[in-house]
């Protein structure tokens, strides 16, 4: 398994990880330690979750007990700052009360001493980056954290924490998890050059465009009962269309024929694509059978030419003019 750097620091991670967001959600205790163990012997090393997922902290407890002994040998990521147990609404999830409170919590549900990369989930306005980022620097000074990132952060705020880390001598973050593929590449337009200047790697989720990128899903066709798709159109039409609308369906449809004509797979191409731009540290995608695992290490190899990268731009890049 390739590894890579993460920012400008000396934690390295798998090109592939495993988001955990399906554990005490999607796949029950058992259902998470097949996927974990599967992970571990493919030489996956980074495991990323979140105190919200799962409800009620589940996934970091079925994470935490499936890594069991095998803890010292991965990197445990997760993630703090949304809305999570009673009281959250007297304290932003940015501020030093909050922080407190949320990594002694994950660090009971995950049974560990120590958490490698910890992530404020979403960007808190209510709260001074400094607050934030003093706070973040204790803890890693602590010892209860060695690296910390951020998450849903626009390119001006990732500048900003930079300055603040740089000018108080606090604690930098060093990854940057945003939504990006294939089809979503707003992130192009500030966030990129902003992590490359300020040596903060991306982890993109949503790789997969929720299975859109995995070509299961065919346009016109009924969603098969249980999957994302179907779910979220009973039950979230609008965040549906997201993600399922006829643009986007009819992209894939192009890139489809980029596949066929190169011959590789869809998910070859949005694996691989990713792991093509140095700025990406690591692909997290979400599992709930150990052979998805498989299938997306097997991606991992695949690189676009010169030439089907140009395509692929024609198809999906977002238009010079919004630059």
């Amino acid at each position: 398994m390739e590894t890579r750097s993460l920012g400008k620091s000396g934690l390295r991670v798998s090109a592939v990880g495993v988001g955990c967001n399906n554990f005490g959600m999607g796949i029950d205790e058992a259902g998470t330690k097949a996927v974990v163990n599967k992970a571990l012997d493919l030489g996956i090393t980074l495991f990323d979750t979140a105190d919200v997922y799962g409800g009620s902290g589940n996934s970091e407890i079925f994470l935490g007990k499936a890594l069991g002994t095998k803890r010292k040998d991965i990197v445990l990521a997760t993630k703090f700052g949304m809305k999570m147990g009673e009281g959250w609404q007297l304290r932003g999830g940015g501020s030093r009360d909050y922080i407190m409170r949320a990594v002694e919590a994950s660090l009971r549900r995950l049974g560990t001493d120590y958490i490698d990369l910890y992530q404020i989930h979403q960007p808190d306005t209510g709260t001074p980056v400094e607050e934030t980022m003093r706070a973040l620097d204790d803890v890693v000074r602590q010892g209860k954290v060695r690296y910390i990132g951020h998450s849903n952060f626009a390119g001006w705020q990732t500048a900003d924490a930079a300055w603040t880390a740089r000018t108080r001598n606090l604690t930098a973050f060093v990854s940057a998890q945003n939504r990006y593929s294939l089809l979503t590449r707003d992130i192009e337009k500030e966030l990129v050059p902003a992590c490359e200047n300020h040596g903060v790697s991306i982890l993109p989720y949503f790789p997969l465009e929720s299975g859109l990128l995995t070509g299961k899903y065919k346009h016109g066709q009924k969603p098969t009962e249980g999957t994302r798709w179907s779910t979220w159109s009973q039950f979230a039409p609008g965040y549906a269309a997201q993600f399922f609308s006829d643009e986007k369906f009819a992209q894939v449809g192009k890139l489809q024929s980029l596949c066929d004509k190169y011959g590789h797979t869809m998910l070859d191409m949005a694996v691989g694509w990713l792991l093509s731009k140095g700025y990406v540290a690591s692909v997290i995608a979400g599992a709930t059978r150990p052979e998805q695992l498989e299938q997306n290490v097997k991606a991992a190899a695949w690189r676009p030419g010169a030439e089907e990268a140009g395509k692929i731009d024609e198809i999906t890049a977002l238009p010079k003019s919004l630059f």
